[in-house]
């Protein structure tokens, strides 16, 4: 059913300061939350966030892996060809 939270599978107790409870409370009530309801939705979005930024990571591990192993095998262009195949092709559009 949309709109009914779910009953939780576990609690959190946990303590923060006066102040932060304030903010947060007011935080919560400007959107129209409560103040029990922040701490599931930043732990949900802070979960989601982290696991993309995993795979990113991972992506990125990936993409440095293949480009040492190429520089390694000098099978690379170096930026001076690079310069030269670009203004070759500029040349040929102008």
């Amino acid at each position: 059913m949309r709109g009914v939270p779910a009953i939780p599978e576990a609690t959190f107790a946990f303590r923060v300061d006066d102040e932060l409870k304030a903010r947060s409370g007011k935080l919560a009530r400007a959107h129209d939350r409560t103040g029990a309801q922040l701490p599931p939705d930043f732990m949900r979005s802070h979960v989601e966030r982290e696991e993309q930024a995993g795979g990113h990571d991972a992506w990125f591990r990936r993409e440095a892996r293949i480009g040492l192993a190429a520089a390694n095998a000098r099978d690379t262009i170096s930026a001076e060809a690079r310069r030269r195949t670009t203004r070759r092709k500029i040349a040929k559009a102008s």
